[in-house]
């Protein structure tokens, strides 16, 4: 019998009414595993009532009491790592190693909503004229919305909902529909945490979902991870409903490697960065722009390495790649490689006829390399999200450097190198929010803030860290004066007032 994923609205599973289901597959033998609940108009306002309704108690509820829940969730989290690995490999079809480094990376962010008390400490400025002090706090916005995407089904949705929550808001997430149990999942452990009902809620479905939460007018904020045009729509429709929006979006990132670079490490890298979750990732190296002669050894070195990686199954131990989400997104990805040629590309490494033995129907794709790609190519121009790596040919630093600040997005971007002069010329001059030296994939640790550049990201917040919990509350300054009981009337005055 094929499994339903129903909404989780007021701290309990809410059957779907709206008789409309999306399929979720198992990209490792396509078949039909799940089917989500696709959520109404009516549907997504009972879960923001939902989160309304418990904003008038959380929202003043006690410091203390939200961090001692917030400690129950991270403790439970903790104890079902391989459970919430499972069901990521299961819908989305990563190696279960790669589905717990997820899982670990949320865990970073629950920590930090652990200690959202120094996060939320005010200002104190006493004595600003003779008698008054003057206070600045932050605090919570009420109910606030996530749409998180499909390649990282616990993470995202991690990266924001628990500083939210932290911060006093109440939450309403909606998941990719392609896996959406992990979600779920992580709604059941913070219940179980003792979260009080209403604060966080999951609706499933499609745009009928994602435009009510936008407009919304009990909905005070979004976040959104997913693509460039989406995040783009994101951005324009919420921010014209008067709602505070951090909208990340896609990326093409590059990693210069100068000739002086370890060309063994940087090879490495670009693997590692590049196939990686089948190369879903919006921080994935996807275009190594190769500086001077090293071009045909690195080319090389990184072919070398990636027909040696073992794609299968991801619940299979030794399966180091897995398949890809869905199988119209595998054709997408396997056109970009099957027309790389007229192009002016060089094909060294052609993955778009892989399959796995046993698993012929699952969404496989191997490992592609394309070498001396011309900027015009669709390789390069557009956000694959697949595992493929274009190589280009620069003669200097300084060509490079005007190729990268080119492209119109500005996620993430590398250097490999040992020359400290050239990575700080490198770290100042790059247009791009995240910049890895010798890191490939520079993922700022929780308490640093993730955010791109340009067509990356649209709003004025990144996402985590402290820019976080800045965009889950606003500002407020008080100023008091307490007459000393020794004052007599001080009378009217007319004028401004005067602090000096």
């Amino acid at each position: 019998m094929t499994k339903i994923v129903n909404h989780w609205i007021g701290g309990k599973t809410v059957e779907g009414a709206s008789g409309t289901f999306g399929p979720v597959t198992d990209p490792a033998t396509g078949a039909v595993t799940t089917n989500v609940a696709f959520a109404t108009v009516d549907e997504v306002d009972a879960a923001v009532a939902a989160a309304k309704d418990a904003y008038a108690t959380w929202g003043t509820s006690s410091l203390a009491k939200r961090s001692a829940i917030l400690f129950k969730f991270r403790a439970l989290l903790d104890a079902n790592r391989d459970a919430i690995a499972e069901l990521i490999t299961a819908e989305h079809g990563k190696v279960h190693s790669d589905a717990l480094g997820e899982v670990a990376r949320g865990l970073e962010i629950v920590e930090l909503a652990c200690g959202i008390t120094v996060q939320l400490k005010g200002e104190l400025s006493t004595e600003v004229a003779s008698r008054v002090d003057v206070s600045s706090i932050r605090q919570p916005l009420g109910v606030v919305a996530g749409i998180t995407p499909f390649n990282f089904p616990a993470m995202v949705p991690m990266w924001m909902f628990p500083i939210a929550i932290a911060c006093g808001n109440t939450f309403v997430l909606k998941p990719s529909e392609k896996d959406p149990s992990a979600a779920i999942k992580l709604a059941e452990l913070f219940a179980e945490a003792g979260l009080p009902d209403g604060v966080f809620n999951v609706v499933h479905g499609d745009k009928v979902a994602v435009d009510r939460l936008l407009e919304h007018p009990d909905v005070k904020a979004v976040s959104f991870v997913g693509s460039t045009p989406i995040a783009r729509y994101i951005h324009t429709t919420a921010s014209t409903n008067g709602k505070r929006v951090q909208a990340l979006g896609g990326a093409k990132n590059h990693m210069l490697v100068l000739p002086d670079a370890d060309l063994d490490a940087a090879a490495d890298a670009a693997v590692s960065a590049a196939y990686g979750s089948a190369g879903e990732r919006c921080m994935a190296i996807s275009a190594v722009v190769a500086v001077g002669a090293i071009g045909d050894e690195l080319v090389d070195k990184i072919r070398e390495r990636a027909e040696k990686i073992k794609i299968g199954p991801g619940n299979d131990p030794t399966s180091e790649m897995g398949p890809l989400i869905t199988k119209v997104h595998r054709d997408k990805v396997a056109s970009y490689v099957t027309g790389a040629a007229a192009e002016g590309a060089e094909v060294v490494l052609d993955g778009s006829g892989f399959t796995v033995d046993g698993f012929e129907d699952g969404h496989w794709i191997g490992i592609s390399l394309l070498d001396k790609v011309p900027t015009t190519a669709k390789a390069y121009q557009d956000e694959i999200f697949g595992p493929v790596l274009t190589v280009l040919r620069v003669d200097t630093y300084e060509e490079g450097l005007a190729l990268i600040n080119a492209s119109p997005f500005g996620n993430g971007t590398a250097i490999f190198t040992r020359d400290g002069g050239a990575a700080r010329r490198f770290q100042l001059e790059v247009e791009a929010g995240m910049v890895g030296v010798n890191v490939p994939i520079p993922v700022p640790v929780g308490y640093h803030s993730f955010g791109g550049w340009k067509d990356s990201l649209f709003g004025d917040h990144h996402i985590y860290g402290n820019d976080g919990t800045h965009f889950y509350t606003r500002g407020k300054v008080v100023t008091t004066r307490w007459p000393d009981p020794a004052d007599g009337p001080s009378g009217v005055d007319l004028g401004f007032p005067r602090n000096h």
